[in-house]
Order: structure tokens, then sequence, then C-alpha cells
């Protein structure tokens, strides 16, 4: 509920402060006419984008990794384990999908019981034993559990909105015009919206970053009481790092679902830990060896 009121508030508030930045200290105007005027817009695309993603989230995440089905045949190893585990948590089994990558990844997907799904790719289910595989799905299934995926869908559906009704505003008030003094203002309109957004951006993503870090620890604790193995989702974990590369996958936002988004090390890993999406891959072994 905090997420459904908060990126919406974020995207509102934005809208509004450039046009009171505008109005007041350009224009020389009163800002609610003018806001009260492209406010229905802004809650009419907002409305739109959530729907069209919250009903095709699903196939949209199945486009841009390109998985499919995992065959149940030829995959019972993989189905009893999912299969056990839904069993003992007395929830209904999620579909099951692959990559064919030989990265070492997997992640959790779904807004609903129906669309529920755990993804792995080709590499973690060949390269981990099934004490390890075990783990990572119990990871997985834990997010979907804790309600994780909605979550994160939600947030990454909300940032998306943000960038698309920045351009949709910027368009507007370009083009709605105020006569002669259109060109003059263009400039410092473009100025004030660049600040603004850059602003409404890191907020939100700063929000979300934190909020998955924080769903990786505790669907890494949850998958540790599932199976009562937590030395062999660590395993896992110490197999994945530094092959957790999907190189089928380019978006970020997918990368962001993954059980490992290793980020590249750079002179500045300090602050870019800000913008990571998963804790340290060692911390989380470290507090998996603590359970």
């Amino acid at each position: 509920m905090l997420l459904l009121i908060g990126f919406p508030a974020v995207i509102v508030g934005a809208v509004w402060l450039v046009i009171f930045i505008m109005n007041d200290f350009i224009w020389g105007q009163y800002q609610t006419e003018d806001f009260l005027k492209i406010l229905p817009l802004i809650l009419g695309g907002v409305a739109i984008w959530f729907v069209i993603a919250f009903f095709f989230n699903s196939k949209m995440i199945e486009l841009a990794t390109g998985s499919h089905t995992l065959d149940r045949k030829n995959n019972m190893r993989v189905y009893n384990l999912v299969e056990n585990l839904c069993m003992s948590q007395g929830r209904r089994m999620p579909k099951i999908q692959i990559i064919e990558s030989s990265g070492l990844n997997a992640f959790a997907s779904g807004l609903t019981e129906k669309t529920y799904c755990i993804t792995l790719t080709r590499g973690i289910i060949d390269t981990l034993d099934d004490k390890e595989l075990e783990g990572v799905i119990a990871h997985e299934l834990a997010h979907i559990i804790n309600k994780d995926v909605r979550l994160l869908i939600v947030s990454i559906i909300f940032v998306g909105i943000l960038g698309f009704l920045v351009n949709i505003l910027f368009r507007t008030l370009i083009y709605g015009g105020r006569g002669g003094d259109r060109k003059k203002s263009d400039g410092k309109l473009m100025i004030v919206m660049l600040i603004v957004s850059a602003v409404a951006y890191l907020i939100t993503i700063l929000f979300r970053f934190a909020l998955s870090r924080k769903r990786e620890y505790m669907a890494d604790a949850a998958a540790a009481e599932m199976t009562k193995r937590p030395d062999a989702l660590a395993s896992a974990l110490r197999k994945i790092s530094g092959h957790s590369e999907v190189e089928e996958v380019g978006g970020s936002d997918v990368k962001s679902m993954f059980i490992s988004n290793e980020p590249k090390s750079s002179a500045f890993s300090g602050l870019t830990g800000l913008f990571a999406s998963h804790p340290p891959i060692m911390k989380r072994i470290a507090f998996l060896e603590q359970v």
C-alpha cells in the first residue's frame, strides 16, 4: 500500500514542483490552475501504464529474458525439488521456466497465484547439486510467499512511469505554449525539468533498491528455515558469485529480480552500493553461516 501511494505521490509531486518553479520564478503566474489542468493527464497516464504492466508483466518478462517453460518429462529433478518445497509450505506450485544461458542465476516473478513463476538458467541447473539447487529454489519461493515479487514489479512499473511522464510533461508544457514568451522560457523549462526529474528518479531508485536489498536478506533467511540447510544456499551463492552474468538478458530491471546481480567493481564501490539491487554476495554468505 505504501508503494502504491508513495510512487504516484513522487510523480505528482515532481510535476507540481516543475509547474510551481516555472510559474513563480519564470512565468510569474499562479501555479494551481496549470497544475489542475495537467493533473488528469498525469493520473490517466499512471493508470494506463499500471494496468498494462499489471496484466502483461509476465509476457514482458518472458520476451525480455527469452525464457520458456521447462519440460517436465526431461527435468523431473527440478520439478521434484519445487513440488517438495511447495508441499512443505502448503503452497500451490508456481510455473517453472528456463533461460538457455550458461550463467548461474534464477528469479521469481508474477503478481497472482496464476502467474507466479520461478525461472532458472540452464547453467544453474547443470552446475549446482540437489541441495544447493533446492536452496536457490527455496529462496525464490520465499520471494513469492513474502510477496516480494509484487513489491518489486510494482516499484519497477512506477519508476518506469516517472521517466515516461516526464517526457509527456515536457512535450505538453513546450507545445502548450505561452505565446511570445515560449521560446525564451524553453531553455529554463528544460533545465528545471531535468533537475526535478533527476531528483524524483533518484528518490524512487534509492527507495526501490533499499527495499530490494532488505528483501534479499529476508529471502535468504526464509530459504534457510525452509530447507534447514543454510550451508547449502551459502555454497550455491559461492558457486554463483562471479558467474551470474546472463548475457541473454540486457534489461537492468529484469536483472534486479535475479538471485544475484553483482555490480562491476569500481573506485566508487561505496557510493554505487546505494544503487545496488542486492547486498554484496559475500555478506549474504556470512549471514547464512551465522543462521
